[in-house]
């Protein structure tokens, strides 16, 4: 199992770290994506369980979504750590159905 550290998104981007994983699962036809709300920086998605600054951007988390969905081989993705309660005017929740929406194929032009 390969661990990429937010070490390595400020390092090299979140486009290369994530075009990395690809290749490495590239074996696999189908692919199952976990979008943890509480990685997104706490400024983009305040309402999660366990907030953490310095996580991912809102641009950051929309871009490996894109690439995710251009590999073309993602079937399925569960979204976890939304908490309405601590939620600011639902930003977390829309957030992230925006980001559901790109990992299945929507852009942004």
């Amino acid at each position: 199992m390969t661990v990429y550290t937010m070490r390595d998104v400020d390092e090299r981007g979140i486009g290369a770290v994530i075009r990395e994983a690809l290749d490495r699962l590239e074996r696999y036809d189908c692919l199952h994506v976990s979008l943890d709300m509480d990685s997104i920086d706490p400024q983009d998605g305040p309402g999660v369980g366990t907030p953490s600054a310095g996580g991912l951007t809102l641009r950051e988390a929309q871009l490996a979504m894109e690439i995710i969905a251009d590999c073309g081989c993602c079937r399925s993705m569960d979204i976890v750590e939304i908490n309405p309660v601590l939620d600011q005017h639902n930003r977390t929740a829309v957030l992230a159905v925006e980001l559901a929406a790109s990992l299945f194929g929507k852009r942004i032009l």
